[in-house]
């Protein structure tokens, strides 16, 4: 039977956290791979399935493998709805339990707060938006937020390794790598912690290039 869980992915693009988190659960999933250079990601096949035209994209096919049309867009989204469906990994604090609410607050400010941030800074504007115009702080402000949550670490919500770890971690290691961001000394504690989980490192090396 085919495995459960199909990812589209590409290395080098969102899809790579994706990658992570389904190493982080141990699920059952295999790759389609997609050539950037080649735009596989834009043809019609995909755009069916994806019509965004962006990577990544889940495709579940269920428990028992007879699930059609089973799909999650959204890095946050996949993150989310992995966690979700197999709690038994511990991705995601149980819903009506108190540590859900940091966790599900975690979860927004990744898309919605740290990564606009990291774009306003690769991207300046031409001229300031009025700060009552935009619903995320710079860089620093949101770092220092993260910083904050960490101090009784290591993870954001404490002992527990979760799936907001997986999308705040995975974009702090991502733009510390391209030298846009010095991290203070909490989240260089976090990212060297983050470096060091075996499903991290799986996911590396099975990302990297196709097989």
């Amino acid at each position: 039977m085919a495995a459960r869980f199909l990812l589209h992915h590409a290395p080098k693009t969102r899809s790579a956290g994706s990658l992570w988190l389904l190493e982080e659960a141990g699920a059952d999933y295999e790759l389609e791979w997609h050539d950037m250079e080649a735009a596989t990601h834009k043809a019609a096949d995909y755009l069916r399935i994806n019509p965004a035209g962006k990577l990544p994209a889940l495709v579940d096919r269920g428990p028992s493998g007879d699930w059609h049309g089973v799909v999650v867009t959204e890095a946050a989204a996949i993150a989310a709805y992995v966690a979700d469906t197999l709690p038994g990994t511990g991705l995601a604090p149980l819903v009506d339990t108190p540590a859900r609410a940091a966790y599900a607050t975690w979860m927004a400010t990744a898309s919605g707060v740290l990564e606009p941030a990291i774009a306003d800074l690769a991207f300046p504007r031409a001229q300031a938006a009025p700060a009552r115009a935009l619903g995320w702080p710079p860089l620093p402000e949101v770092a220092a937020r993260i910083e904050a949550g960490l101090e009784t670490g290591p993870w954001l919500l404490g002992e527990h390794f979760t799936a907001a770890d997986i999308l705040i971690g995975g974009l702090l290691a991502w733009i510390t790598q391209w030298g846009m961001f010095r991290p203070g000394p909490g989240i260089t504690r976090y990212l060297t912690a983050i470096e060091a989980r075996p499903a991290r490192q799986a996911a590396i090396r099975k990302g990297a290039a196709k097989p």
